[in-house]
């Protein structure tokens, strides 16, 4: 096609390219007219002959114009409770509908455009994954703090009544939209059911990084198996009439009231495991999977330590699961090391946001004491595609300075049992 470095994309098919979602809907064609802009000024208009589903070859230094960042100022953002001193690209607030579909970001739809909603329906853009939080105009006004941000049912109804497939997430926040405002939120959203797939409910995360924000507060234990029964009773009516439980309740709810996480089927196909949503019992029974086609071991001529790095909350069922790993593999010592968050603050308990600082602090002592063959770091406490963790703490610098290899670990029974079998 003679297309290089440097060349401009302007359109195909007469539809100007703006970015990479226009580029991968307008060449799905057969008969393509595209028009190129050379470095020298010089229009180019190519006619293509394709494959429908076939790619063009382009590559894009990237893939969008500027990011859309956030307008609101929500009571809960976790973003503004970040110390400082962090990498920069961590502060910034994206709310951009481009990456809801390309990287399964959740935006509020407060700063969607006339043209951005057309070129969602025109371009049949999904799942669109939506932070809803409330039904309640007057309400999500007050959470996000943005006069826009009382529409969110318009954009609701235009997205079902043009069958643009959704995802919904709820913070919930003690005293804002929790309770009867809870139940009213998934009482009206049911209706949008199936073209709504699932929501999410997930509670307020709070740092220690709060001067001059609002006070919240946490759940207490009462108040979260409060919320369990309330999602749980809209959850079995909608398994009751379609088969699928529709609203499903984060991992931490069940750790902060102290009560068993459900088995897989609960979770229908885990629509948002991304969120935190089943991970505890995706990662039980996969290893439950493992261990019951593991093969007899031999025991070993050198007995093996291994440490589990965990946050605080699923320590204990962490423990069960490793007491079972144990009994499996002859040899083998498997330990959870359950980092407090200081970094961050103690009430931040997800393993997602472990620090290499507090785990260094924490370890350090103890593994010089009593030292491991290795150290086994969740997957999801890393940027994403990296060694690097939120505090720019590397595994490899993390080794040299515990003496000890570090390696990340999916949350997936079988790739630990592999860690701790080899």
């Amino acid at each position: 096609m003679d297309v290089t470095p440097g060349d401009c994309l302007l359109s195909i098919n007469g539809m100007p390219v703006t970015d990479i979602l226009d580029y991968r809907y307008l060449i799905a064609d057969d008969c393509l007219e595209v028009e190129l802009e050379k470095p020298d000024g010089e229009i180019w208009e190519l006619d293509i002959e394709k494959e429908y589903e076939d790619d063009l070859g382009v590559v894009f230094p990237e893939a969008m114009i500027g990011t859309k960042t956030c307008k609101n100022n929500c009571v809960f953002c976790f973003i503004d409770q970040l110390p400082q001193g962090m990498r920069e690209s961590l502060y910034v607030k994206d709310d951009d509908e481009r990456l809801s579909f390309l990287t399964g970001n959740y935006i509020t739809m407060t700063n969607l455009t006339p043209d951005e909603l057309n070129r969602i329906i025109r371009y049949r853009i999904m799942p669109m994954n939506l932070s809803i939080h409330t039904t309640n105009p007057e309400l999500r006004i007050k959470m996000l703090k943005n006069r826009f941000a009382g529409d969110v049912m318009r954009y609701l109804e235009t997205f079902y009544e043009n069958g643009i497939l959704m995802n919904g997430q709820i913070v919930l926040v003690p005293d804002y939209n929790d309770g009867p405002e809870l139940e009213k939120t998934l009482n009206e959203l049911k209706r949008f059911y199936p073209v709504l797939q699932s929501v999410s409910v997930v509670p307020v995360g709070l740092s220690n990084h709060r001067q001059g924000l609002a006070e919240l507060r946490l759940f207490t234990r009462d108040e979260a198996r409060q919320t369990l029964a309330l999602i749980d009773a809209v959850h079995g009516e909608m398994e009751a009439q379609h088969g699928d439980g529709f609203v499903y309740p984060s991992d931490e709810f069940y750790l902060l009231a102290q009560s068993p996480i459900p088995d897989s089927d609960y979770y229908h196909g885990f629509p948002q495991i991304e969120n935190g949503v089943g991970m505890m019992a995706d990662f039980k029974t996969s290893l439950t999977e493992a261990l019951a086609n593991l093969k007899t071991l031999k025991t070993r001529n050198q007995p093996k330590k291994i440490g589990l790095i965990t946050g605080t909350a699923a320590a204990t069922y962490l423990d069960e699961l490793a007491t079972a790993i144990t009994a499996a593999v002859p040899g083998l010592t498997l330990t959870v090391f359950p980092i407090t968050n200081h970094f961050f603050g103690e009430a931040i308990t997800v393993s997602g946001l472990v620090t290499g600082t507090d785990i260094l602090a924490q370890l350090k002592n103890q593994l010089a004491d009593d030292p491991c063959d290795l150290l086994l770091l969740p997957e999801n406490a890393l940027r994403s595609g990296s060694h690097t963790l939120l505090d720019d703490w590397t595994l490899e610098s993390l080794s040299d300075a515990l003496g000890v290899k570090v390696a990340s670990v999916p949350l997936d029974g079988q790739a630990l049992l592999d860690h701790c079998t080899t």
